[in-house]
């Protein structure tokens, strides 16, 4: 692989900012950030061709991308061309999410992520199953004739799949799992979200006590913030144990509510960003099939027939910009809930999520308006605006 410099634009390392500095990338990684007038006269000089440098996106709910849906017939080439149509909007790293199907497809499914993991698939960081053990009273979108229990044979499939796998993320209710059962899978390396419940707020904390770590897409599908049940939207701002992924379109949660949570969420776990994205990502689609139903599309909208959400049609550089614009956060945090955090919430961080020497070189440029200008994994160049 090359040595160069990156110049030409400020950079945002995941702390602050660092002017007139270049990006130092050797052999994937970012070997520092180092002064312009520190570069050696015979190193290699690229220009940015673009307002700032950022930490790549990482995106820990991805349905599916570029006509695509994560399933059991998607295959290796149907992950390859998720991840390539989400790196069109700055994402560096996701897990593709197969949402609740069949014991078959499922299987195929992880199949086609072990797979994936071998071969070292750019922007593939694992994945993440949301479902089948979930709640029928808050089952969204996801059919309710393959929600069912966690068994033993499931336990032990997860833990086998994490073994081979970067990461494993696994999205469950307390109705339908144990805390023994949770456990059992936080000890075999599995991250568990709770997620598409009804449960109290006093189950849900029990649970992150038996190991769940993560919430997932907060305010919906799960029992409500309220006065006398705070419900697992209160379970998810009081832990500080629990990292809380939001999907911030307009559609799924009103700004109000997400900076009422971004100020109540107690530390050091964090919010942090997901798309939450279906198949319409970097097309014209205005339909698609889920499980056998028809997904419309309008107007940023994806319902079923009886206007159901079912996933969202937002990319990551638009929620940045959402955040940033209509939330009023400060870009710096906007970019840190969908690099810094997420890679924190999913034990990634040690490489992913910051730029600072020794770490996978994954980076964004971008434009003064927020526009993607080139999106970078392990030092190379997989998108390239016009």
């Amino acid at each position: 692989m090359s040595s160069f410099a990156l110049v030409g634009a400020r950079i945002f390392d995941g702390d602050a900012w660092q002017d007139n500095r270049a990006l130092i990338v050797e052999n994937g990684r970012i070997a520092g950030i180092e002064p312009l007038d520190a570069l050696a006269p015979d190193c290699e000089r690229r220009e940015a061709s673009g307002a700032m440098i950022v930490p790549g996106f990482i995106d820990l709910q991805v349905n599916g991308g570029g006509g695509v849906m994560f399933d059991g017939d998607c295959g290796v080439g149907g992950l390859q061309k998720i991840c390539s149509a989400h790196a069109k909007f700055g994402t560096t790293g996701l897990l593709p999410t197969l949402i609740t199907d069949t014991r078959e497809s499922t299987a195929a499914s992880i199949a086609a992520g072990v797979e994936a993991a071998r071969m070292k698939m750019p922007g593939f960081l694992g994945l993440h199953l949301e479902g089948p053990h979930l709640s029928i009273a808050r089952k969204g979108a996801h059919d309710p004739a393959l929600i069912r229990p966690l068994e033993d044979g499931d336990l032990a499939a997860m833990i086998e799949a994490r073994r081979e796998l970067p990461a494993l993320m696994v999205t469950l209710a307390p109705e339908n799992a144990t805390a023994e059962q949770v456990k059992a899978l936080v000890g075999g390396g599995v991250k568990v979200s709770l997620g598409h419940t009804d449960t109290t707020c006093r189950t849900a904390l029990a649970y992150a006590e038996a190991g769940a770590s993560l919430v997932t897409h907060l305010f919906n599908a799960m029992s409500p913030l309220a006065h006398r049940e705070p419900g697992v939207v209160g379970a998810a701002l009081d832990s500080g144990r629990l990292w809380v992924g939001i999907i911030a379109d307009g559609v799924h949660v009103d700004p109000v509510a997400i900076g009422v949570a971004l100020r109540g969420k107690n530390g050091p776990a964090r919010i942090f960003a997901v798309t939450d994205a279906m198949s319409t990502i970097g097309t014209d689609l205005k339909s698609f099939t889920l499980n056998g139903r028809t997904i419309m599309r309008e107007n940023g909208r994806l319902t079923l027939e009886d206007g159901t959400l079912a996933g969202a049609d937002i990319d990551m550089i638009a929620t940045v910009a959402y955040l940033h614009r209509t939330v009023g956060l400060p870009l710096e945090e906007a970019l840190r809930m969908v690099s810094v955090y997420p890679a924190q919430a999913i034990g990634l961080d040690h490489a992913k999520g910051r730029l600072g020497a020794g770490r996978d070189a994954d980076f964004v440029v971008l434009n003064d308006d927020l526009g993607v200008v080139s999106t970078w994994i392990g030092g190379e160049p997989v998108h390239q605006a016009g």
